[in-house]
């Protein structure tokens, strides 16, 4: 019989970037996370209340790729998502996501970051769970932005804990 396991809270989430630097600026400006660390260009740890994000230098210039002999083995954390020369390759459907208050805000996030020359990769749409919208942060982080205030009624409340 499998014994059911403590509660747990997330500890963080960690994402490979071809660009660090972009993404962590990216991260700071637009989704409000302060530097805690940048540890020798290898990666950064970010923080905001209640969320640590950890983002991994796989550029081909990573000192992390470069230390390593193409002989040996890569580390599981860049073996399904880093390829040859350093880029990233994500999952199809891997994205985080983002909740608002309301479909207003989601509206002034996606013209902010399109007045800052960021492309979304879909318009803004419900699908009863709610309004959102999709963009790809630089070093190909996908990000959901989206709210519940205007979820269809079979679907209100049941995200909540």
């Amino acid at each position: 019989m499998i014994q059911q396991i403590p509660a747990a809270k997330l500890n963080h989430m960690s994402f490979p970037s071809d660009d660090m630097g972009a993404t962590v600026a990216f991260f700071e400006k637009y989704l409000g996370f302060s530097v805690s660390m940048i540890a020798r260009d290898t990666y950064a740890i970010l923080k905001r209340p209640g969320m640590d994000v950890v983002i991994e230098n796989v550029s081909a210039t990573s000192p992390a790729l470069q230390s390593r002999d193409e002989s040996e083995t890569r580390p599981p954390a860049f073996a399904e998502n880093v390829g040859q020369r350093g880029e990233v390759k994500w999952p199809g459907s891997f994205h985080i996501g983002l909740e608002f208050a309301t479909r207003d805000d989601i509206v002034r996030v996606k013209d902010s970051l399109a007045s800052d020359g960021f492309a979304a990769e879909t318009g803004i749409f419900n699908n009863d769970r709610g309004s959102r919208f999709f963009l790809r942060a630089p070093g190909g982080v996908l990000i959901e932005f989206n709210t519940r205030s205007d979820a269809s009624e079979a679907y209100r409340g049941t995200f909540d804990s």
